[in-house]
């Protein structure tokens, strides 16, 4: 059975697996919208696989590996349809990289999809909290007492960013929304180019995905964040793709509005944690309320598993 077939049968697909090669067996033109968090270079090491990307000597041999996938998410998408990637600027340390300073991670990402034939559609960036990333990172750049040493140091926090890309061509299916399902207060705040009202904590619960072999880093996406990109850019039934899965917050959000999804996570722990959440998700059935009226996170508060 293919990717579209077991879609069409089953509403999802997900698979523990490479996600170049996973991406290969998806038929050209097939997919209405993709999201999904990249691998922040060689910032995080996410398992102990030789086929992670994260697992790359630096810059240059990501950049050549992430390019592969790339190139396979401009065939398989829809033409006029959109591709989002979640991500931020990656700090420099001076042990690793010889200065202190950022690197736009989001505009090296961008630049990649529009070589292989995107266009640029939109950016908006998450409001994070300074004080939780200083307390998290030790960041020479927000510690106050670096103001009483030198304030030309210090530096603002790092947000994350929804950066959204189109494929040209004319959309075969495009996505009408009425006055009633999507109010205009509801777009104003959609529209808006900084989302302020992201709450940090409403993710998946992750704690069973971690694995004692590998770097215990896990960072899915808010779940409210997932929830306003595929209610303003897909219709019912459309199929969402998540190349790098993770536990499934993608796919968790796409099935509980109404979509369908397609997943796929190397690493072993992640996917049987998508798996358990994808079948939550099938269990909670399709959101019935007003777009941008509910979080996922309260929905779940009032549907109890």
């Amino acid at each position: 059975m293919n990717v579209l077939d077991q879609v069409i049968k089953n509403k999802y697909a997900i698979y523990n697996g490479d996600s170049c090669e996973i991406t290969k067996e998806i038929p050209d033109n097939s997919i209405h919208y993709t999201l999904f968090s990249p691998p922040f270079a060689s910032l995080y090491t996410y398992s102990n696989s030789d086929r992670d990307m994260g697992n790359s000597k630096g810059d240059d041999e990501f950049y050549e590996h992430f390019v592969f996938l790339a190139k396979e998410l401009y065939r398989i998408t829809m033409p006029g349809r959109l591709l989002s990637f979640h991500c931020m600027d990656l700090p420099l340390m001076k042990e690793r990289d010889g200065v202190i300073g950022l690197k736009d991670f989001p505009s090296i990402i961008r630049q990649m999809f529009e070589d292989c034939g995107f266009i640029y559609h939109s950016k908006v960036t998450i409001w994070k909290n300074p004080v939780t990333e200083m307390q998290r990172t030790k960041a020479l750049g927000l510690l106050h007492k670096q103001i009483r040493k030198d304030s030309t140091m210090n530096r603002q926090g790092i947000p994350d960013y929804i950066v959204t890309m189109r494929k040209p061509g004319d959309n075969p299916e495009r996505v009408e929304h009425t006055h009633e399902t999507f109010p205009v207060d509801v777009w104003q705040n959609y529209a808006s180019p900084v989302w302020m009202d992201i709450r940090q904590s409403d993710t998946l619960q992750k704690k069973s995905a971690r694995d004692d072999k590998d770097e215990r880093h896990i960072c899915p996406l808010q779940l409210e964040v997932i929830q306003r990109c595929i209610e303003l850019w897909t219709n019912p039934n459309d199929i969402v793709f998540d190349p790098f899965g993770g536990i499934g917050s993608t796919a968790y959000v796409a099935l509980t509005l109404g979509r369908r999804a397609i997943s796929s996570e190397l690493k072993e722990s992640y996917f049987k944690q998508m798996k358990g959440n994808v079948e939550e998700a099938l269990n909670h059935g399709i959101m019935d309320c007003p777009v941008g009226q509910m979080s996922i996170e309260d929905f779940l508060m009032d549907n109890p598993a």
